[in-house]
């Protein structure tokens, strides 16, 4: 039994060899229980850190969203759940337009968009919030402080959040890098300052002395031009590093069943656990054979019938020889009894792979459940005992979906509001969702706003 990794400090997560049949087949993984941030985490200080707190450890290990991937890599109903939920939160991707709904001509808002890719980040920033409930999006500003020009995705898989200040209990700085060796170097991280969570907007307006503190004072502009912000969404009980809900199937044990089911079948087809024919040869065989083929010494007769014992395992075994026929001669004995020379009788006729259906449909309904899926909108239980849903049903369904993902689409909007904001832009933006329509709409799909406040519509010229 070999350690492979401390998922939480209350439990450690081995690799454990099964013996099916005396094979060494199967690999389970022990969850166990996670805990939640506690406040009396240890900050691990880094000595190129200037002046600035230690991070905090994401995990026991630091690697925990390494290791959140790599199980749900395992996983292809996850893998196909979690790229489904990506797609359903992009939907029809970011739209804007001015307040009054016309088209924006404004060059600089343009060239904005010309030269930051939105549709790059916005993926990126749904892909970070489904897998791990929190991105991490930074704001660049022009040389003269006046707008900001550039807006940036920071994958959270390298990101670690500072220690919260221990007199106002903010977060204040983020620190970006490859986690997989240890703290990385300054050299080789990036260490960026942290608007207030709670109020992005008015901590970069004062920052930058266009809006006055909380003493009410005004305040000389900063000189750093990029700053961080921090999206997530809010889990009780976690200070730092959220939980996301659907990480409760690896807790609950049904990933490690999930598992267990396609690694069983996997060793069943092919170390062929059910014996299926029996082989009777008569003993003459084996005197004909090599009398046939001319071989008299007694070795080289024992090695010609090992290897024909093996040529008769190989004909009945793989599915490559399916549909083959086997000729065997036959004579009557003085009794009036049939002697045959090779007799094959089949002794299970059951197909193979058929079992553990049941399970197969039950484990991937519960990682469908966990990751918030029905499983007929994405087929993660095809087959004749599936349920049938027919196409209102299914439209019903993606649109409850697309319908739960407003609140997630408002928060990662927020960085776009203080751009706009900043910026004094006279712009609205949104993420409208594709509603599936009825044959009668004489279309297969139509952009709809959640947002009451804007018309997500292609906008129209004055």
């Amino acid at each position: 039994m070999t350690k492979k990794f401390i998922f939480d400090s209350m439990t450690e997560i081995y690799d454990i060899s099964i013996a099916l049949d005396g094979r060494k087949a199967l690999e389970v993984i022990n969850e166990g229980r996670t805990v939640f941030d506690t406040d009396d985490i240890v900050p691990i200080v880094m000595s190129d850190a200037k002046g600035l707190r230690g991070y905090v450890p994401w995990g026991d290990t630091n690697l925990r969203p390494n290791e959140v991937l790599e199980l749900i890599r395992k996983d292809e109903v996850m893998s196909s759940n979690m790229y489904f939920n990506i797609l359903a939160s992009y939907s029809q991707g970011l739209t804007y337009a001015k307040k009054d709904k016309t088209e924006v001509t404004d060059p600089e808002i343009i060239d904005f968009f010309k030269y930051n890719r939105p549709t790059k980040y916005l993926f990126e920033q749904q892909t970070d919030m489904k897998h791990f409930f929190w991105t991490v999006s930074v704001i660049i500003l022009s040389g003269d402080g006046k707008k900001i020009v550039k807006l940036r995705h920071k994958d959270v898989m390298y990101c670690r959040l500072e220690t919260c200040n221990p007199k106002t209990g903010t977060l204040e700085h983020v620190f970006y890098g490859n986690w997989e060796k240890g703290a990385p170097k300054l050299a080789d991280r990036e260490d960026l300052e942290l608007l207030d969570v709670d109020d992005p907007l008015g901590d970069l307006m004062v920052r930058m002395g266009k809006l006055p503190n909380d003493e009410g004072k005004m305040q000389k502009p900063t000189a750093t031009r990029k700053f961080a912000m921090l999206n997530r969404i809010p889990i009780t009980g976690n200070k730092y590093y959220p939980f996301p809900y659907y990480w409760s199937f690896f807790n609950s044990g049904w990933y490690d069943i999930k598992q267990l089911i396609p690694a069983g079948k996997k060793a069943k087809f092919k170390n062929g656990l059910v014996l299926r024919y029996q082989v009777e040869i008569n003993v003459k065989y084996w005197d004909i054979l090599c009398e046939q083929e001319n071989i008299t010494d007694p070795v080289k007769k024992q090695e010609r019938i090992k290897q024909e014992k093996e040529n008769i395992k190989m004909f009945l075994s793989g599915m490559e020889n399916a549909g083959k026929v086997w000729f065997s001669g036959f004579w009557i004995d003085p009794t009036g009894k049939e002697q045959s020379m090779v007799k094959i009788n089949l002794v299970n006729n059951i197909k193979e792979g058929g079992d553990w259906i049941e399970d197969i449909e039950e484990g991937a309904s519960m990682a469908c459940y966990a990751q918030g899926n029905h499983p007929s909108m994405i087929g993660a239980t095809p087959g004749k005992s599936s349920s049938n849903m027919n196409g209102s049903n299914i439209r019903e369904l993606f649109t409850m979906k697309q319908g739960l993902e407003k609140a997630p689409k408002d928060i990662l909007l927020e960085p776009y509001f203080v751009i706009k904001h900043y910026n004094e832009w006279d712009i609205e933006f949104d993420i409208p969702f594709m509603m599936l329509t009825t044959l009668d709409k004489k279309t297969d799909a139509e952009p709809t706003s959640d947002n009451q406040n804007n018309d997500t519509q292609p906008a129209k010229k004055k």
